[in-house]
């Protein structure tokens, strides 16, 4: 179970963890880097990104995250015209991609109840598997004209120790901040195509990620010795 399945649970948890102190007020936001492992270990990370959210004028979301269950070439949306949660349905929007049955797709489907309690009515879901340079760039301008926020999800590192694991997510932390294409394929986190694609889209919009908060498994368990990473930045 990703997130609770009790409406009053989950509402409660997302008010909760808005109501976390940020000392960043971004004047503009483009979009949002987020985690997408079950809320107890990643929820409050990614939430502390969607705050940021509250009080702007926003209709639409584009929800990038990675396929974990599909052998995926390309790209993909939902065949479907709405996903339902806990908090009830939200409509989705269409985009010129192949369709599927994504909805299973955890690294998107995390994001949606954050947005429903924004009170985003409509999202777009797209799943990324393996691409080229190219397929990224070609996305990326394909998106800069869509008028929504942008939500990529991804999680780092998987299963490495503690220290080693710091060490490998501070370097894709810096890769992104300074939008450093050369050593892109040091990135190590299993967004890492969605990633590409965010890559491009913040040189279209002329602006870089920012981080809010990394932690990984091992601050929330205490278990070091295998731990997954999690990040959340905003752009």
């Amino acid at each position: 179970m990703w997130y609770p399945e009790n409406k009053q649970e989950l509402e409660n948890f997302i008010n909760n963890s808005f109501k976390k102190k940020l000392n960043i007020k971004p004047r503009t936001i483009n979009g949002l880097i987020v985690p997408h492992a079950g809320y107890e270990y990643s929820g409050e990370i990614a939430a502390k990104a969607f705050s940021l959210l509250k009080g702007r004028k926003i209709d639409s979301a584009i929800i990038i995250g990675p396929s974990h269950y599909v052998s995926l070439e390309g790209f993909m949306t939902s065949n479907l015209n709405e996903w339902k949660t806990p908090l009830g349905a939200v409509k989705l929007g269409k985009i010129n991609l192949p369709l599927g049955d994504i909805e299973s797709e955890h690294s998107i489907k995390n994001q949606v109840p954050f947005l429903q309690m924004l009170g985003i009515k409509q999202i777009i879901p797209i799943m990324v598997g393996n691409i080229t340079n190219e397929d990224a760039k070609e996305l990326a301008r394909k998106l800069s004209k869509i008028k929504a926020v942008y939500i990529f999800s991804t999680d780092l590192t998987h299963f490495m120790e503690y220290n080693k694991a710091k060490e490998k997510d501070a370097k894709t932390i810096n890769i992104l901040e300074e939008l450093d294409f050369e050593n892109f394929d040091s990135v190590d986190a299993c967004g890492y195509f969605p990633l590409l694609v965010l890559m491009h889209l913040s040189k279209i919009k002329k602006t870089k990620p920012h981080l809010i908060e990394y932690k990984n498994s091992g601050d929330i368990t205490s278990n070091k010795s295998s731990v997954v990473g999690y990040s959340s930045m905003w752009f």
